[in-house]
């Protein structure tokens, strides 16, 4: 189950990436917003991950104007691995390297193509594990280190 939410810079590319899941079969849950309508994207950031936190969803899709914002709240929570991905190429070495659970996508300088090459390499690529788990787990021992909860 794949988590995805945007705000409303991100939201005319989010419901394109609906459609695109939907003929895959893919399943998700749309933490919003739902509409063009000015809002704030750490409300969204939050909803997706807390989803993958709570173990509710798998993986999230945030999108925002440039990605960038909706990455770095991602980020706050603990076993969150959230990046902003530009291309299919980064989406496979994002995940086979750094296993990300969560990609983010710029909702004003990525086409509706390039987001479904994105996505589609970013489901079909596999964690290397080995070594890339090594660091995965130096992550993790960071985030004991450094954050709260």
């Amino acid at each position: 189950m794949i988590a995805i939410g945007s705000d409303h810079g991100g939201y005319k590319l989010k419901e394109e990436i609906k459609k695109y899941l939907d003929e895959i079969g893919i399943e998700y849950k749309d933490f919003g917003t739902d509409s063009e309508e000015r809002t704030d994207y750490p409300i969204y950031a939050k909803k997706v991950a807390e989803a993958i936190v709570n173990k509710e969803c798998d993986k999230g899709i945030l999108l925002c104007k440039s990605g960038c914002g909706m990455a770095i709240v991602a980020n706050k929570f603990k076993g969150i691995r959230a990046g902003l991905i530009v291309n299919e190429k980064e989406a496979r070495f994002a995940k086979a390297d750094d296993d990300i659970n969560v990609i983010t996508i710029s909702g004003n300088n990525t086409s509706i193509a390039e987001a479904v090459k994105i996505i589609r390499m970013w489901i079909g690529t596999e964690f290397k594990g080995g070594r890339y788990q090594e660091r995965i787990e130096m992550i993790n021992n960071i985030e004991k280190e450094n954050m709260k909860q």
